[in-house]
């Protein structure tokens, strides 16, 4: 399922990433949209991973 993808480019047109203009933002395809989400996202899909507090079993 693919998130609205107007309200994503609407988000990062106001508030763009660094190193990026909301010009540059404009002219991305969904798919690029969709990655470039992906990766500034990244960290957060993990934080309820088992292990991301340090405790491990071996």
């Amino acid at each position: 399922m693919k998130p609205n993808i107007r309200e994503l480019r609407k988000k990062y047109i106001d508030h763009p990433p660094e190193g990026l203009t909301s010009k540059d933002i404009r002219h991305r395809s969904e798919d690029e949209l969709l990655d470039m989400d992906y990766f500034l996202n990244e960290d957060d899909l993990f934080n309820d991973e088992a292990g991301a507090e340090g405790f491990y079993i071996f």
